[in-house]
């Protein structure tokens, strides 16, 4: 019987690891191959002088080239890779601003961004916009698989799947407008892929009704008109909100209208709505209940996202991906 190699036993291991996840790399597809060397390589990078690096690749795209830019918002060069020096190609790779593209195991192609696009949202418009499968290391060390699946991110001991938010956006977004459904969309892609995969926990609200008399008590000065719908603006947003307790506030179309406020609860929520986990969901989910025609987002430390109306979970992610509420 042939003894199997390290590397075979290691690559089969990985196969398996990644499946109980969701993330199927059977080989039943021909990018398959092509997925499992990136990933490979992106858990065990070269360690230069105890430097560990970061490191991206794009593969198998399936949309045309030419849409690649209006979609992404990104000015992209393509550089044509000698099949010969294709391995060593990933060094220039750094999987924020240089990206190696792997069209198939014979033709690769080196691609450059005008602006850093690293982040885990990035990767999903990424994926989504060259039909590809987007594999990163990040400069953090964490390792990220983002397809059409989902995301699927490794953090050094576990794996963690987060499906697309487009694929439970029906039942957060029932009963809204078209508009309404867009900007929430957007809040809940920002509460995913910006706030829970970095650990920043947060309460997002969408549509309060500032009338409320006793809901809120304002503690921040008026924050900035940034925009949930302006790619620009979430940089800055994610960084005050790494920096701050207390709920968010959003209007309608998405703009910020306050920051770091304290939700009071009436004395019928306090009475009627029973605790859910911590004291962040606890606040989130009896100022619905005040405010039932507003959604509300509250993002835990540690990463899944709970939506909250009229005092009831309509949804959540967990590691096994989003669950619809009682």
């Amino acid at each position: 019987m042939p003894i199997p190699s390290p590397a075979g036993s290691r690559r089969q291991r990985l196969v398996d690891e990644v499946a109980e996840q969701g993330l199927v790399l059977d080989g039943t597809q021909p990018a398959h191959d092509l997925i499992l060397d990136e990933l490979d390589y992106a858990l065990r990078p070269p360690v230069h002088e105890r430097r560990v690096p970061s490191y991206g690749a794009i593969v198998a795209p399936g949309t045309a080239p030419w849409a690649w830019q209006e979609v992404t918002g990104l000015r992209i060069e393509r550089r044509p890779i000698d099949p010969e020096v294709a391995r060593a190609s990933r060094g220039y790779a750094d999987g924020i601003s240089s990206w190696l593209l792997r069209w198939d195991a014979e033709h690769d192609e080196g691609l450059i961004f005008d602006r850093p696009a690293g982040s885990e949202r990035d990767l999903v418009v990424l994926a989504q916009a060259l039909g590809a499968t987007v594999v990163q290391r990040h400069p953090s060390g964490t390792v990220r698989v983002v397809g059409p699946d989902g995301v699927f991110r490794f953090d050094g001991l576990w794996w963690h799947h987060e499906p697309m938010v487009a694929s439970w956006i029906d039942a957060v977004g029932a009963g809204t407008g078209s508009e309404d459904r867009q900007v929430l969309e957007r809040l809940l892609q920002f509460a995913v892929h910006d706030l829970g995969s970095g650990g920043v926990g947060a309460i997002l609200v969408f549509r309060p009704d500032r009338d409320l008399p006793t809901s809120f008590e304002r503690r921040l000065p008026t924050p900035p008109p940034l925009r949930i719908g302006h790619p620009p603006d979430l940089a800055p947003l994610r960084h005050v909100l790494a920096q701050i307790d207390g709920a968010t506030l959003f209007a309608a179309d998405g703009t910020l209208r306050e920051i770091g406020v304290r939700l009071v609860p009436t004395t019928a929520a306090e009475a009627g709505v029973e605790g859910y986990r911590g004291m962040r969901h606890t606040a989130g989910r009896r100022y619905s209940y005040d405010d039932p025609t507003a959604a509300v987002i509250v993002v835990s430390e540690d990463g899944p996202v709970t939506v909250l109306r009229g005092g009831e979970l309509i949804a959540a992610t967990s590691s096994g991906g989003p669950t619809p509420g009682p």
